[in-house]
């Protein structure tokens, strides 16, 4: 059975997605930490990142990198925050998203009900960030 993620990648439910290549797709979550927040997800379903290959991983890695760098100038953060957990989706899963403080890794806090538009635009945001840092062929139009 495909997992959430894969419907989001497989375009069956919809996603605000940022990055799109042969391996990685990254969109913004539905339960935001903060503005910009990300997931950064290999296409092929794995089930927990100790079971990724080496490359998945780094390619996953090196994605997330290239968001919480854009996330930093775009939203004035002093960092971008990553963790991975996997709890929530059985498919692997690295969150990215502008940080200010540790305060900012509890997923207590999440906004259950962020505004469409709000969303809309921080992956506008996002997207434009990541052409404007070259990334631009793994950039989807919207």
């Amino acid at each position: 059975m495909s997992t959430l993620f894969t419907k989001i990648i497989n375009g069956e439910i919809p996603g605000r997605f940022v990055w799109r290549d042969e391996q990685v797709a990254a969109f913004l979550t539905t339960g935001p930490l903060a503005d910009g927040h990300t997931l950064v997800v290999p296409v092929e379903e794995v089930d927990r990142w100790t079971d990724a290959s080496p490359e998945t991983l780094a390619q996953v890695m090196e994605v997330a990198r290239k968001i919480g760098a854009v996330q930093v100038s775009a939203f004035g953060s002093p960092r971008a925050g990553l963790l991975v957990a996997g709890y929530e989706v059985n498919h692997l899963h690295v969150h990215v998203w502008p940080s200010h403080s540790m305060a900012d890794y509890d997923f207590a806090t999440v906004d259950q009900h962020p505004d469409p538009a709000v969303l809309d635009a921080n992956a506008e945001k996002l997207r434009q960030g990541l052409r404007d840092a070259g990334h631009g062929d793994a950039v989807p139009a919207n």
